[in-house]
């Protein structure tokens, strides 16, 4: 039995080690198009807040 013990932790940190790189290697681009929205947005407030307070 403790032989099967000791075969069995390799086999668990393997499928483990699995997991946890198919979880690190997920795509996480969902989020970029609003947030380059954002940030066009934003460039765009700071362009208008400047041309606003240049003397003519």
């Amino acid at each position: 039995m403790a032989a099967l013990t000791w075969l069995l932790i390799p086999l668990f940190a393997a499928v483990g080690a699995a997991i946890w790189a198919s979880w690190a290697a997920r795509n996480r681009t969902t989020g970029d198009v609003a947030e380059l929205a954002g940030y066009s947005r934003f460039r765009e407030a700071m362009e208008k807040a400047q041309a606003e307070t240049e003397p003519a």
